[in-house]
């Protein structure tokens, strides 16, 4: 006679700490409470940035929010001064003045030729932003991109100070601006992504914006360095004019 044994089925073991839930999607902007606190200062709009962009976005989405996005602004043209000022520690002398404000002017210069197409593909993704909310959203991409390249500034003022090679100094600072860049493109992203955008249409728009920002780079060259003049004389590519100072 054969005796019959129990299996008991198998189950997934259970580890402490860690839930089974699966991951709930982030509720809409403003319902949380901390979305609904007011951002008053300039400091409390950089903590914002940094650690509570959900608050940030909610809030560039009130009828005052066009006093935030100048703030942010501000937020932005002063960080990319100060950090022009550390790279014209490079060659001192007329660098001092002239990087700080080609870096904080091609800034703005940038966003300016950007924001159109920005505006465009968001209305061909099916956002729901209107144009002053938009504005808003470029101004705290900028000063979040800003604010990181401050944190990254003392790392460049010891390589400027340690080493002559203009080459090696110009991609030290594409790589903190990319690095950057990257994190404040997100929370652009994430503020579309709210307002109801959808498609690949942000990533048409970057690169639209990292050709221009690199194309100014040459257009206002020397950002790092020294030349006869304040401006360049001579057209030139970016690509061309980065393989002509890597050699």
């Amino acid at each position: 006679m054969n005796e019959s044994s129990s299996i008991p089925p198998l189950t997934n073991p259970t580890i402490p700490g860690i839930s089974r839930e699966t991951h709930q999607p982030d509720p809409p902007l403003g319902g949380l409470e901390s979305d609904r606190q007011p951002i008053a200062s300039l400091i409390t709009a950089i903590e914002a940035a940094l650690r509570e962009p959900r608050r940030l976005l909610f809030q560039l989405t009130q009828p005052n929010q066009g006093r935030l996005a100048c703030n942010l602004l501000f937020v932005s043209l002063l960080s990319a001064f100060i950090y022009g000022l550390v790279a014209g520690t490079f060659s001192g002398g007329g660098q001092l003045l002239a990087a700080p404000v080609k870096i904080a002017g091609g800034l703005l210069l940038t966003a300016v030729i950007c924001l159109p197409s920005l505006y465009i593909f968001t209305c061909l993704s099916g956002s729901r932003a209107r144009l002053g909310e938009v504005c808003g959203l470029l101004a705290a991409f900028l000063a979040l991109m800003t604010i990181l390249l401050i944190g990254f500034a003392p790392v460049a003022w010891v390589f400027s100070q340690s080493t002559g090679s203009v080459a090696a100094m110009g991609g030290l600072h594409l790589i903190f601006w990319f690095v950057a860049t990257g994190f404040g493109l997100r929370l652009l992203e994430r503020g579309l992504h709210h307002h109801g955008a959808q498609g690949g249409m942000m990533r048409i728009w970057t690169i639209l914006f990292l050709l221009v920002a690199l194309q100014m780079t040459t257009a206002l060259r020397p950002l790092v360095g020294t030349a006869p003049t304040l401006l360049p004389v001579t057209k030139e590519f970016f690509l061309a004019h980065w393989m002509e100072s890597f050699q």
